[in-house]
């Protein structure tokens, strides 16, 4: 049986278009607060630009649209692209939305992070360049704390403790935590 085709049946071809040239899509609906666009931004200055942005053949953003930002906070003249034609109206509106939802479907593999993080300690100066917070990193390596003293109990029907679970989402990356 013959391999099925890719839908893009060409490989995507990266090429630099000046920056006035890209144009953001008017229904974006992905936010980008200025710390994030910043985070970009110095995540270009130190890595390079190694993500391209996604544009339909008349230079609209199909995805990118924070790099877009990051690249006009930099005063970039030029940005690299690629262009998806060989989706419909309607794909092009679905991929927009699936491109940045799917990536937030899911958490981290917390031990590999820690991992990660304990190689990079000795080699960079600030690990914040990975777009983890300080407070994200730290609560990585805290060790579990026990109360010293016993809780209070608040009896209940059953005579036991109560626990109602809270689940609670950080802010910045979007991990879920039931506390």
């Amino acid at each position: 049986m013959p391999k099925k085709k890719s839908p893009a049946s060409q490989p995507f071809q990266v090429e630099w278009l000046p920056l006035n040239e890209v144009t953001p899509y008017s229904n974006n609906t992905k936010e980008h607060p200025s710390h994030q666009i910043q985070q970009i931004a110095d995540s270009i200055r130190e890595f390079g630009f190694n993500d391209p942005i996604a544009v339909d053949e008349t230079g609209t953003i199909i995805e990118g649209h924070g790099r877009y930002l990051a690249a006009q906070r930099l005063e970039l003249e030029t940005v690299p692209v690629i262009q998806i034609k060989h989706l419909t109206d309607a794909q092009r509106k679905a991929y927009i939305l699936a491109h940045n939802k799917l990536c937030l479907n899911t958490g981290w593999d917390l031990d590999m992070l820690r991992v990660e993080f304990e190689a990079l300690q000795g080699e960079l100066n600030d690990l914040t360049i990975t777009g983890f917070g300080d407070a994200e990193i730290d609560m990585l390596f805290a060790e579990p704390s026990i109360p010293d003293t016993e809780p209070e109990l608040d009896e209940g029907i059953l005579g036991e403790k109560e626990h109602t679970p809270k689940q609670v989402t950080c802010p910045q990356c979007g991990e879920e935590f039931h506390v």
